[in-house]
């Protein structure tokens, strides 16, 4: 069996659709591939994105020919400028960074948690609950802290199960909204982002200009995260797995 076979047997056993760190996880497993490279991982790398049969979604996912009409009923479907502003892709890439940010807190060996809301939502070929770490929020303040921000789209949670950082994925919606929660939980000391596409990000400027907002920009508390960032610290954070050491 040919690398490239191995990786295609790979993501069709995945459901058609893998990220690069799920191929990577699952293609040194097949006992008919022989892989005699120093670099196994660039070598999956240059075969998901020039092998015909496979094709990119985003940075870092890709699924198979044969796959792709079941997969745009499911609602994963490569974005384009006509499609880009329907509810089948702001649905898909919503819970899809959601999942990002679960696989990379995941990495950094840190608790994920998302709303109960969503956690039927897919990333994937799962389900975000089966994805993040924890099951219900911690508990780690007052009700009315905890309840506030057990929206957040995901959350990521230190060894003490005290928040460690807030991420508001914005589509389409009003980024006013999460900025008004960010607002009621700036005493604790955590990490707050909006992540959007970086379209938004003069939008994300000008919000934090409010006067509602004063302290939150006098003290930098909310960062901006584009999509593109995100996918490109992804793949970065895929990376240092595959290294033996890291400094």
């Amino acid at each position: 069996m040919t690398q490239a076979q191995a990786v295609i047997e790979t993501i069709d056993k995945l459901g058609g659709i893998a990220t690069l760190n799920q191929i990577n996880q699952n293609v040194f497993a097949i006992e008919d591939c022989v892989w005699k490279t120093k670099t196994p991982f660039a070598s999956v790398r240059r075969i998901v994105q020039q092998t015909a049969g496979i094709y990119k979604i985003k940075p870092g996912l890709y699924a198979l020919e044969t796959h792709r009409k079941q997969l745009e009923q499911d609602g994963i479907v490569v974005q384009s400028d006509k499609n880009k502003d329907t509810e089948e892709v702001k649905t898909f890439n919503h819970s899809y960074y959601q999942g990002l940010l679960l696989e990379i807190g995941k990495m950094r060996n840190l608790d994920t948690f998302v709303p109960n809301q969503d956690k039927h939502k897919r990333f994937l070929t799962k389900q975000l609950g089966e994805i993040r770490t924890l099951q219900s929020i911690p508990q780690y303040s007052y009700p009315k802290f905890v309840d506030r921000s057990s929206t957040i789209d995901v959350i990521w949670f230190n060894a003490n199960h005290m928040p460690h950082s807030f991420y508001e994925i914005e589509h389409s919606t009003d980024i006013q909204n999460s900025l008004l929660k960010f607002n009621d939980l700036q005493d604790f000391y955590v990490r707050m982002v909006i992540v959007a596409d970086d379209k938004r990000h003069s939008e994300f400027v000008h919000k934090m200009e409010y006067a509602a907002f004063t302290t939150l920009r006098a003290n930098k508390r909310v960062a901006f995260l584009s999509y593109e960032s995100l996918d490109k610290q992804y793949e970065q954070e895929l990376q240092k797995q595959q290294m033996e050491f890291i400094l």
